[in-house]
This record gives structure tokens, sequence and C-alpha cells, in this order.
């Protein structure tokens, strides 16, 4: 989905204080002590109203045109201000043959994070492409290769039994 722009009002509050609000998301403010730090935090706001209107299945509200904006009696208006926002993904339901294991133990890891399965997965996966972001030059095989081995090295160290061993 294409980066979105939502009018937002920008105006001064109190003791040298400034204050961002959007039209179109009535909970979503943000304050700060400068002009720059309030428009960060309402970026950071405005992305998180996103996502829960995302996560609730909600359509995302139509950006109001900034002449239909109604300043209320009180505001110290500063100016309109269009904070830019990427819509998050579109979830998409896929299946995917693990060994029971292997869920097994990401059920028991999403489950002390606080996530689901799915979340754990997302995580799992969005954190693998992080960590091995791919060298054009190489290319995705080189890149795994990599993955690879570290495994292979995994699952070749023995535990310990904790017992010494004595050579004679």
């Amino acid at each position: 989905m294409t980066r979105r722009f939502y009018p937002a009002v920008l105006e001064r509050g109190p003791k040298h204080t400034f204050g961002v609000w959007f039209p179109d998301f009535p909970d979503c403010v943000a304050g700060g002590t400068s002009q720059e730090g309030t428009l960060e935090r309402a970026q950071t706001e405005l992305s998180r109203a996103v996502t829960t209107l995302a996560e609730q299945d909600k359509p995302l509200p139509d950006p109001t045109p900034v002449e239909k904006i109604a300043i209320p009696k009180g505001c110290d208006f500063i100016a309109f201000v269009a904070i830019g926002v990427e819509p998050p993904d579109v979830s998409e339901r896929v299946n995917v043959y693990l060994p029971r294991q292997l869920i097994e133990r990401a059920d028991k890891c999403a489950a002390e994070l606080g996530m689901n399965r799915s979340s754990f997965f997302g995580l799992a996966v969005s954190s693998a492409l992080a960590g091995h972001a791919l060298d054009p030059k190489l290319g995705l095989r080189s890149a795994l290769a990599g993955v690879i081995v570290a495994r292979k090295g995994a699952s070749q160290a023995k535990p310990s039994s904790g017992k010494r061993v004595s050579k004679k």
C-alpha cells in the first residue's frame, strides 16, 4: 500500500510547549517542548493509530481536506502539517509444514514472550531476514550458507554430562 498523508494541526501549548492533533484520528495527539520533537512524536503516534486500526481489521479513514478542518476556539494555531504514514501490510494466511517438535518449541517461546504463534513466526522471519541482509554480489545461496554452517556446528556440539573424564 502507498504512503498516506494525514493533515494535523500544530498548536502552541502552555509554557513554551507544542501540540499536534489529527482530525482523522481523534485520540491521536502528541506534545513536546520543540516543534521538531513534537512532529516526530506525532509521526510515531500516527503510526501507532494506523497499526491499531489494522489490527482491528478496520479501514483507514480518508484524509480530511485541510479546508474542512475546523480550528476550535482557544486553539493557539501555528500551522497545518501533513504527516505521512505507511499502512501496515495486510496479513495473509499461509500453510507451512514444520516438524512437530519445532512447533512445540516455537509455541513455548512465543508464550514466554506473551505472543501467539503467528506473531512469533513473523518476528522470527523478520529477525532472520534483517540479520542476514543479502549482498547482491553474493546472492541468497551465499547468505544462507552462513546460517546452514552455524546450524551444523550447533547440532554437532554434544551436551556436557557435567562429569569429569580423566584420561589415563
